[in-house]
C-alpha cells in the first residue's frame, strides 16, 4: 500500500506516468475508496455540503471518468484502462485530500478567500495531473493531454453549472 501511494505522489509531481501503477483491478478499488474518503471529510466539515451536493459530486466525477475512459479506448489503448483509471482516481483522491485539508487549515489560519485560491490551485494542478496521465496512456505529446483534460473539466464544470441551475 505505501509503495502505491508513493508511486500515486511521483504520478502527481510528474516524475512518472500510469504505466508505473501494476495492472490490478484491486488497486483501482482502492483508489477508489481513497476518492471517498475526502468527500466524506468535506462531508463533516462544511455543513452546506448536503446529499445533493455529494450526489452532484459523484456523478461529475463519474463522468469524467467515463470520458477519460472513452479517450483511452478511441485511441487504441484500451489494454492501459486499467492503470489509466486507477492512476487518475488515487491521484484525484490525494489532490482532493489535500483540498480539503486545505481548505480546512488556510480558513482557520487565513481566512475563507485564501482558503479558496489555495483549493482552486490545487484543482488547476490536477487538472494537469489528469493531462500528464491522459498523454501517457495514448502516447502523445503532453500538450495532447492537456488539451483533453481541460475539455473533460470544461465538460464537469458545465455539468455541474447546469445541475445547479436545474434544481
Amino acid at each position: 500500500m505505501q509503495a502505491f501511494i508513493k508511486t500515486l505522489f511521483e504520478i502527481i509531481t510528474i516524475r512518472k506516468g500510469p504505466d508505473a501503477i501494476p495492472y490490478s483491478w484491486l488497486l483501482l478499488n482502492v483508489a477508489t475508496a481513497m476518492w471517498f474518503l475526502p468527500l466524506l471529510a468535506l462531508v463533516a466539515v462544511v455543513q452546506d455540503f448536503g446529499r445533493s451536493s455529494v450526489a452532484l459530486l459523484v456523478a461529475s466525477w463519474a463522468l469524467s471518468l467515463a470520458c477519460y475512459a472513452a479517450v483511452i479506448m478511441l485511441a487504441g489503448f484500451r489494454h492501459r484502462l486499467l492503470q489509466s483509471l486507477t492512476a487518475i482516481i488515487g491521484c484525484g483522491a490525494i489532490i482532493f485530500f489535500a483540498q480539503v485539508a486545505s481548505l480546512v487549515v488556510a480558513s482557520l489560519l487565513l481566512g475563507a478567500a485564501v482558503a479558496e485560491i489555495v483549493v482552486n490551485l490545487l484543482l488547476f494542478w490536477s487538472v494537469y495531473v489528469k493531462g500528464h496521465i491522459v498523454s501517457r496512456a495514448i502516447s502523445r505529446e503532453w500538450y495532447v493531454g492537456m488539451v483533453i483534460a481541460i475539455a473533460v473539466f470544461l465538460l464537469q464544470y458545465a455539468f455541474t453549472n447546469a445541475a445547479v441551475t436545474a434544481s
